[in-house]
């Protein structure tokens, strides 16, 4: 959707234009705002409350990320020559945000798009025996904190407190266990879920994710020759504990790239995105790229004990 000539100002014509923007997101999972114009952090979070209300803070973290001005970020701190595999946000916890929204601040020199694909679209290719059995057993998240080794608990959990990180891990379905490298948290999760909004039927999880051969070919194998099963860093499970033979998570990732879509950022673009209806990735790039992200409106699915 693009900002139209005229008398009325870039932020007069977003606001005017909501509910349409709010029912294409619906409808498309996803709208690529460009010409409105935002006047810097201030504006982008204007913008989010103007689409999606009041910004979220970002918990649970499971990747290294800045905080620009209060409830804005930064995209995440990954080197510029890895690729972050489509996943839908916070999809692990027990509350998400809904909308997503991405404000391109500096453009990439080459590459570097946010790619997307439609999680309807996903579950429908995936083949009907994995699809049905994941639906029916969910999936299952343990994640290692360690010295050394990726986000630690503390930068996670946004507290030093182990009783804090307990209290919430009580409260959010997630299973805590202090050991002698740090923290393990184990929790179950539903792998489809209906849309709040549209009922419609979505596969939303991160267990493509965090499973340890989305990683890469030689990440892959450095890490299961450092780690026991047990202590990899982040690793997926059926719901049920059981192992997920490496081959079904190839197919899954054959499906997340097959609905895979992209386009290349201008500056001052703002992307929105529904965050149960569209995965989200992030191409290697060149240049200085930076992108401003926010979250907002919670949803919530039933939380596990145990």
């Amino acid at each position: 959707m693009t900002a139209a000539p005229g008398e009325d100002s870039p932020a007069d014509q977003l606001t005017a234009a909501r509910q349409e923007i709010r029912a294409r997101l619906r409808e498309h999972g996803a709208v690529l705002l460009r010409g409105f114009g935002h006047d810097g952090v201030d504006g982008f979070e204007q913008t989010v409350r103007t689409i999606g209300g009041e910004p979220l803070t970002y918990a649970e973290r499971s990747s290294p990320r800045s905080t620009i001005k209060g409830q804005v970020y930064t995209s995440t701190d990954y080197p510029p020559s890895e690729e972050i595999f489509l996943h839908n946000e916070n999809s692990y916890q027990a509350t998400w945000p809904l909308t997503l929204f991405f404000s391109c601040v500096t453009p990439p020199d080459t590459l570097g798009s946010t790619p997307l694909a439609d999680t309807r679209r996903v579950l429908a290719a995936i083949a009907p025996e994995v699809r049905e059995e994941f639906a029916a057993r969910g999936w299952m998240v343990v994640r290692n904190f360690t010295d050394g080794f990726g986000v630690p608990w503390q930068h996670a959990f946004n507290t030093e407190d182990r009783a804090q990180v307990e209290a919430y891990c009580a409260r959010n379905g997630v299973v805590a266990k202090w050991t002698a490298g740090g923290l393990r948290t184990r929790a179950r999760r539903e792998a489809v879920h209906h849309h709040p909004v549209t009922g419609e039927r979505v596969w939303f999880n991160h267990l493509t994710f965090f499973h340890v051969t989305t990683l890469g070919p030689d990440l892959c194998a450095a890490l299961r020759e450092m780690y026991d099963e047990p202590d990899l860093p982040t690793n997926t499970y059926y719901g049920d504990g059981a192992p997920v033979p490496d081959e079904v998570v190839s197919h899954l990732r054959d499906c997340y790239r097959a609905e895979q879509r992209r386009f290349d950022w201008q500056q001052g673009d703002v992307l929105v995105v529904d965050n149960m209806l569209a995965a989200h990735a992030r191409e290697p790039f060149t240049g200085p790229r930076k992108i401003a992200v926010a979250m907002a409106e919670p949803s919530s699915g039933p939380v596990e004990r145990g």
